[in-house]
């Protein structure tokens, strides 16, 4: 079949793909920006890439009319903008009425368990896409989640910060609330056994994992299966805004991905049953098997897709391709260049930088600038990188973001995601035998002005010493 499926960038859709390829259809990757397609689809005879923004209905002509089933596996976690669920609504309208004049016969639609009732924002979102996606002209076919329980998904990361980092925690009283975690494996299983299964038309089933967990049961499941011993009191005088900040602060994820996290853990999220599972041969895995399956993945450097590397973690717009071209007027630089005596290793130490490899010179001043970011809102250190020695355009990497990575033409290119008085962008370039190192700042205001000047000292420290450790 040929199955068209978007968010491909996604956390879910980058797992989805290689197996429906590996089932033996064909895949139409609709992505808003081709520049953070994975490298591997445009090699794949057996993946089609196409750009389509689903808020611009005019882009949707490039979606091809030989589709038999479209996955919708668009949405978000992110509270930038006041008119969330307006968005969601229009993304999901302009699709169901491009899909209709297809020749689909399916559509699948990944949402969110929302049996309470009383939901939070984005869950309310889930319920109302849920609707708006229900067609006379194709068969829908809605499968609901809670918790994803996965190497790099976010509820994963975000646990296991907060495991790891503390041995005694005091917590919101939300970590006692239900919910059943699915493993991502599972989720994946049912995804993929529902393309152009007639018994899944026109249906709706919550998938969920074989045991009712608070997280306060997540939690010490996952601190037992890491070997540590925890402790955790929870109290009644944590506000939805407090638990944010706990959560900012003490995790990797962002403010506002905190925010709508807070926002939606204090709903109960328990699924009703259905014979989903036996229909499409799927038994679900206990939570501390998926958190075993998952440590294995990350021992093995085989994480196919981060939360990190979605859009939401940082501040940067879905179009990538706008930033690559780094302004030439109006901006201060900070330009170094050394003789390159083994291309090979400094290209391998260029995309191994961040992440716990560290920058190679003045590694606690950059903690420094990351613990002062997390403190004015920023990101900080904490994203660090997916993968140690890989990178692809839309990677995040510490508080940067990979806007060109090609090992070919030897250049790497940063996009600064840390809250600034401007924009910044760090180039590597090893052209004639020689290592370009760029920084460069384009300042907003005097506030930015006064900013370059009060760093550049460290600036002059960091950036020679890091040139020089890349090339010896």
């Amino acid at each position: 079949m040929k199955i068209l499926v978007t968010g491909g960038t996604g956390y879910i859709g980058k797992r989805l793909i290689p197996m429906l390829i590996n089932d033996g259809h064909t895949v139409v990757c609709a992505v808003r920006d081709l520049a953070r397609a994975d490298k591997t689809y445009i090699e794949d005879s057996h993946i089609q890439l196409i750009e389509a923004d689903f808020l611009e209905p005019e882009t949707l002509k490039n979606i091809p009319n030989d589709i038999d089933v479209a996955f919708y596996l668009i949405h978000s976690m992110s509270n930038i903008s006041n008119d969330f669920e307006i968005l969601e609504a229009r993304c999901a309208l302009n699709f169901k009425n491009y899909i209709e004049t297809t020749n689909a016969d399916q559509v699948i639609y990944l949402g969110g368990i929302t049996n309470e009732n009383v939901l939070s924002k984005h869950l309310r979102s889930r319920k109302r896409v849920e609707k708006i996606l229900a067609s006379n002209i194709y068969a829908l076919t809605i499968f609901k989640a809670g918790i994803i329980v996965g190497s790099g998904s976010s509820s994963f990361e975000i646990i296991r910060d907060l495991v790891e980092k503390l041995p005694f925690m005091i917590t919101p009283k939300w970590l006692h609330t239900k919910t059943q975690p699915l493993a991502i494996r599972d989720l994946l299983a049912f995804l993929s056994k529902a393309p152009g299964n007639i018994q899944v038309y026109n249906q709706s089933f919550d998938i969920f994992g074989p045991e009712i967990l608070t997280y306060k049961d997540m939690l010490l499941q996952f601190a037992q299966v890491r070997g540590l011993k925890r402790y955790i009191v929870t109290v009644p005088v944590m506000t939805p805004k407090l638990s944010s900040y706990w959560l900012y602060f003490v995790t990797s994820t962002s403010y506002k991905l905190a925010t709508s996290l807070v926002d939606s853990m204090g709903i109960q999220i328990v699924g009703k049953p259905s014979n989903i599972n036996s229909l499409l041969s799927v038994q679900p895995i206990p939570y501390k098997e998926a958190v075993t399956l998952a440590f294995e993945k990350i021992e093995q450097n085989s994480i196919v897709s981060s939360w990190k590397d979605s859009m939401v973690s940082g501040r940067l717009s879905n179009q990538i391709h706008k930033y690559v071209n780094v302004p030439k007027y109006g901006c201060f630089k900070d330009y170094k260049q050394r003789t390159v005596i083994d291309e090979e290793k400094t290209i391998n130490k260029i995309w191994s930088i961040g992440g716990n490899t560290g920058w190679y010179f003045g590694n606690t001043l950059w903690k420094l600038r990351g613990y002062v970011d997390k403190l004015v809102g920023g990101i900080g250190l904490r994203r660090g990188r997916t993968s140690p020695t890989d990178l692809d355009v839309g990677d995040a990497l510490d508080f940067w973001r990979v806007i060109f990575a090609d090992k070919k033409e030897k250049k790497l290119l940063l996009y600064a995601e840390m809250k600034l008085p401007g924009e910044a962008w760090l180039e590597f370039k090893i052209e004639d035998g020689m290592l370009k190192q760029t920084a460069t700042f384009r300042p907003r205001g005097l506030a930015g002005r006064l900013y370059w000047y009060s760093v550049l000292p460290f600036h002059g420290l960091i950036f020679k010493g890091m040139i020089n450790k890349l090339t010896n």
